[in-house]
């Protein structure tokens, strides 16, 4: 058993957004990568793919979230389920900072176009 105090959970910027990592391999999680993201109002979505199942739980804020050709607002105590292998975009949509948790099973990887599939940092 580990515990993770949000006071020692390594922080990661990419591409304008903010992402807290709370469990995952290198802090003792086996199966599942949990983290905390946060959108920046005005922070640009980085298209991408997962190659599992990612779910986000609102907490403050709100996004727009498209996958695929569907898109969803996505606020305080939503959920959102994110497929694998599909086109996925998240935007602050509001003029505070959007906040969420986010959920991936260890092993899961992030693809940007033109970029080889990598495994997030804060999910490492």
């Amino acid at each position: 058993m580990s515990f993770i105090a949000s006071t020692e959970a390594p922080t990661f910027k990419l591409h304008g957004a903010s992402f807290t990592g709370l469990a995952s391999p290198s802090r003792g999680a086996t199966e599942t990568a949990v983290w905390i993201v946060t959108l920046d109002s005005g922070t640009p979505a980085t298209p991408h793919q997962l190659t599992r199942e990612e779910i986000f739980v609102g907490l403050e804020g709100h996004a727009t979230a498209k996958i695929g050709d569907q898109s969803f607002e996505v606020t305080p105590g939503s959920a959102l389920v994110v497929p694998p292998h599909t086109m996925f975009t998240i935007t602050n949509s509001g003029a505070t900072p959007f906040k969420a948790v986010a959920v991936l099973p260890v092993g899961g990887q992030a693809v940007i176009a033109g970029q080889p599939a990598f495994t997030p940092p804060w999910a490492a």
